[in-house]
This record gives C-alpha cells, sequence and structure tokens, in this order.
C-alpha cells in the first residue's frame, strides 16, 4: 500500500475548513436569527450541490445528438441528488480520512482466485474503492489499489505505478490481474497497456472512463485534466498507438447522467463489452449494486 497520500491530506484541508466556516457562520448568526445561521450552515456545507446541478445541465445539452439515450430531466433529477448523497463520503470521509482502512490484500487466499489491480480516476485516490476491497477481501481474492501521483501530473507518469501493482498482484495469485478502474483510471490503464505485455493482464473494467474525452475538459488547465479533452493531442495518440483488437477484453461501464463524462458515449470502446446504466451519476455509477455484482462476477470467473 502507499504510504503516503497527498489528495488525502488536501482533502482533510478542504473538508475541515468547509465544517470550520459553516461553524463559525451558525455560531455568528444564531443570537441573530437562527433561520439565517442554519441556511447559511446549509448553504456552505452543500455549496457543491449547486456546482454538481450545473454539470447536470451542461450534459443535458452537450449530449444532443449522442447516441446514447438523451436523458430526461427526471433522470437527471434523480441523479444530481444520488451524487449529492454519493459525493461527501468519497471526497470528504474516505479518501481523506480512510484510505488505509483495507491494505493491499497480497497474501494468496482460499483456493486459487485471479486478483485485481483497483485504479481511481481524477483528484480521488485509493480510498475510493473501500467498499470494493471490503467485498473483495471477503471473497477471497488478492488485491492491489494504487494512489496515483502527482496529482495533477501526466498519465504517463501513472504508468510505473500500475506496473508495480500489477506486478505484485501477479507474483501473489500466479495470474494476470483483472484491472478495475474509474474514470480517468481507465485512461492510465490503458497507457499501461501500450507500455507492457497485454497478456499480463485478463480483463479491463472501466467505469465512467472518458475513453474518447469529455466535454469538460476544455475547462481545465491541469496537466491530466487537458489530456482528457475530446480530439486532444494526448487522447489521439493514444488511439493510434493502440491495438483494437484489444478492446474486446475491456468492459465499459456507461450512463447517460455521467455528469463529468459525457456526451455518454464518449465512455465506450468499440468492440468492448459497453453496458449503459441509465440515469446515474460519475461517483454514484461505481457504486451501483448492478454495476458492483457484474464486476465481481467477472473476477470471480476469471
Amino acid at each position: 500500500m502507499p504510504p503516503r497520500s497527498a489528495l488525502a491530506r488536501l482533502q482533510q484541508v478542504i473538508t475541515l475548513s468547509l465544517l470550520v466556516a459553516g461553524i463559525a457562520w451558525l455560531a455568528w448568526f444564531w443570537s441573530a436569527s437562527h433561520v439565517v445561521a442554519v441556511a447559511g450552515f446549509v448553504a456552505i456545507i452543500l455549496s457543491y450541490a449547486f456546482f454538481l446541478a450545473v454539470e447536470f445541465v451542461a450534459l443535458r445539452f452537450a449530449g444532443r445528438g449522442d447516441p446514447a439515450p438523451r436523458p430526461t430531466w427526471g433522470e437527471l433529477a434523480r441523479a444530481w441528488l444520488g451524487e449529492t448523497t454519493s459525493a461527501p463520503r468519497v471526497f470528504c470521509w474516505r479518501q481523506p480520512f480512510r484510505w488505509r482502512s483495507f491494505p493491499d490484500l497480497l497474501e494468496p487466499q482460499r483456493g486459487s482466485h485471479r486478483g485485481a489491480v483497483f485504479i481511481h480516476g481524477f483528484v480521488c485516490n485509493r480510498g475510493f474503492w473501500n467498499p470494493w476491497m471490503r467485498e473483495l477481501q471477503a471473497r477471497g481474492h488478492c488485491f492491489a489499489a494504487v494512489n496515483l501521483e502527482p496529482v495533477f501530473g501526466s498519465i504517463d507518469e501513472y504508468i510505473p505505478i500500475i506496473e508495480a501493482a500489477v506486478a505484485r498482484v501477479t507474483i501473489a495469485t500466479g495470474m494476470p490481474p483483472v484491472l478495475v478502474c474509474h474514470s480517468m483510471g481507465g485512461l492510465a490503464a490503458r497507457a499501461w497497456l501500450q507500455s507492457t505485455n497485454a497478456q499480463r493482464v485478463h480483463r479491463v473494467i472501466t467505469i465512467g472512463t472518458p475513453h474518447h474525452g469529455t466535454w469538460l475538459a476544455r475547462f481545465s488547465r491541469l496537466t491530466n485534466g487537458m489530456q482528457m479533452a475530446r480530439q486532444g493531442q494526448w487522447l489521439r495518440t493514444l488511439e493510434g498507438s493502440e491495438n483494437p483488437a484489444l478492446h474486446t477484453r475491456f468492459t465499459c461501464w456507461y450512463s447517460n447522467c455521467d455528469n463529468i463524462v459525457f456526451p455518454a458515449s464518449t465512455a465506450t470502446l468499440a468492440g468492448a463489452d459497453n453496458r449503459l446504466v441509465r440515469g446515474v451519476a460519475h461517483v454514484q455509477l461505481a457504486f451501483r449494486p448492478e454495476v458492483m455484482s457484474a464486476s465481481f462476477d467477472l473476477i470471480d470467473s476469471a
């Protein structure tokens, strides 16, 4: 397991700062007006929900003409509510404070089981995968979960990190692992595949990965953010160096209500097992029961 996480420290500061600001507002205005005090506290703590709403409106219009089913306003509203409740559990609890909860499991378990490597996405760390690691441990599989750092560096810098994790799980099980990737993690996995023998991985599961870029990346000025731009140079170079036959080893989960990776079909690959889940947002998608259950079945049957 990685010894440290720069992202965890950053998200600890952000989470605690928001909490302190909310409590300070509540205390300052409580004697003057309970309503103003509570409203201000809620606005500070839930300010992220406004930005999520803007993303959902953007995907509704940016996705016009996309082959994936266009979301209804009802689906978008439900996805917004789901993401509003899912995001704090990830960004304010698991990643900043619980990312060490499930150390890499590299001792052979009951019987002979294939292992997995978990690769998180943009502005995430291994704590993202805590529910997955808990379940995989119960099922008796070895696994390793990476921290992709530098947090805002080039995706190419993550190749050695993935290489080390794949090597550790392969040694522990004697078999090529399954890669389970969320968002940008799927692009990092594809970049790693171009640097090695493809036989070293059994299957790649991607969840909300911008395989063909995302509309939102046009606003990024960060290295890895800009690399996810649609029709960007980094993605064109990656696609040009790939053997399209490798896509048959991919299972790509995507949603018509993904508020980060849109238009929706950008999260699919030609020749892959592309699986649509309607009405589910970006973070929420990784923890949908049908996504987790089917993905665990793929690992179990490998």
